[in-house]
């Protein structure tokens, strides 16, 4: 048995505690919510982020942060971008009165707004090298609506270090929920956060009305601007077309699951992006991740047509139609 304590009790947060939870681990699911850990000790739901599921008796839920992760093997943060640095401050200092070393891993899709630094690069930065043996992410088309109704599920684990990945593989891995490893972090990371830009456009080809064709084209042109960005910064050419690249590209830029997809869909449909994030109530990863992305291919002087089309969309208030217009005119050419 495991101990391991996952920070964040929002959807996918929950429903990677109650797997490591239903697999017999000694499971801490940290939330800064007191109500929420009530709810999922006494009810075993977690209805905002969850509705209608019921979770493992022997999940248990504080708002604690010293006693989630008191001496615990792992701790994996599942928070959004925007509250990395916050929460991985709070344990560090954590780690630090404890005097306590532990694997640190992180299950979120994005890049710091400003910096657009990695989530493993935010996380090294605030939690010190002392109290960290290794970093690890879990990546991978996983959507948490199917993963807690034990949907057949398949993750990448990316970590230079191979033992903490192994160990964050066992645990979390059964019947329905199986996790590879592999040793490109910055690819998993960087793959992970480029498909939420696509899925905002997927979700707005649809909102528009365009059908399956369209959206296979985007999906498989958005491969070939996923692939240039990524070599051009260090990427492993073969995770793009894994779990943590094109898995997660086809899960997040197909289904309504995903909150980008679904923000797509909104401004497809006429929304404005400000009444789209209303809407939603919860963090569009890939709104933020347009703009650090538009940046990057400036600055490696990679050829992103669709990436720069989206931020158009969101950032220049370019009408949808025009931007698709504008990208089916382009000088014709190979694929290659």
């Amino acid at each position: 048995m495991t101990k391991l304590a996952v920070l964040g009790a929002g959807s996918w947060g929950t429903a990677l505690a109650n797997t490591a939870a239903e697999n017999g681990h000694d499971v801490r699911l940290w939330t800064h919510n007191p109500d929420q850990a009530v709810e999922i000790n006494t009810q075993h739901t977690n209805d905002k982020y969850l509705p209608q599921a019921q979770l493992s008796e022997q999940l248990v839920a504080t708002s604690d942060m010293a006693e989630a992760v008191a001496d615990v093997e792992i701790v994996l943060s599942v928070v959004p971008t925007k509250a990395v640095r916050e929460v991985a401050q709070q344990l560090a200092d954590v780690l630090t009165a404890q005097q306590q070393t532990v694997i640190l891993a992180h299950a979120t899709k994005g890049l710091e707004q400003g910096t657009y630094k990695r989530i493993s690069e935010m996380m090294a930065e605030e939690v010190p090298a002392a109290y960290r043996s290794a970093i690890a992410v879990v990546s991978g088309p996983s959507h948490a609506e199917d993963v807690i109704r034990h949907d057949l599920t398949a993750v990448s684990i990316g970590s230079e270090d191979e033992a903490a990945a192994k160990l964050l593989q066992t645990v979390l891995s059964n019947q329905t929920f199986r996790a590879y490893t592999n040793h490109d972090l910055l690819g998993s990371e960087l793959f992970a956060a480029l498909k939420n830009i696509v899925a905002i456009g997927s979700g707005a080809l649809v909102g528009l009305g365009y059908g399956a064709n369209a959206q296979a084209a985007l999906l498989t042109r958005s491969l070939v601007e996923m692939r240039a960005l990524g070599l051009a910064m260090g990427a492993k050419e073969e995770t793009l077309y894994e779990l943590a690249g094109i898995g997660d590209l086809i899960v997040t830029g197909m289904s309504p699951n995903s909150r980008n997809y679904r923000a797509g869909m909104g401004l497809g449909q006429g929304k404005t992006l400000a009444q789209v994030t209303e809407d939603m109530g919860m963090v569009i990863e890939g709104v933020n991740t347009t703009k650090a992305v538009y940046d990057f291919a400036q600055t490696y002087q990679v050829d992103m047509p669709i990436t720069t089309a989206i931020y158009q969309v969101l950032y220049e208030d370019k009408p949808l139609a025009q931007a698709i217009a504008d990208l089916m005119a382009r000088p014709l050419k190979s694929e290659d």
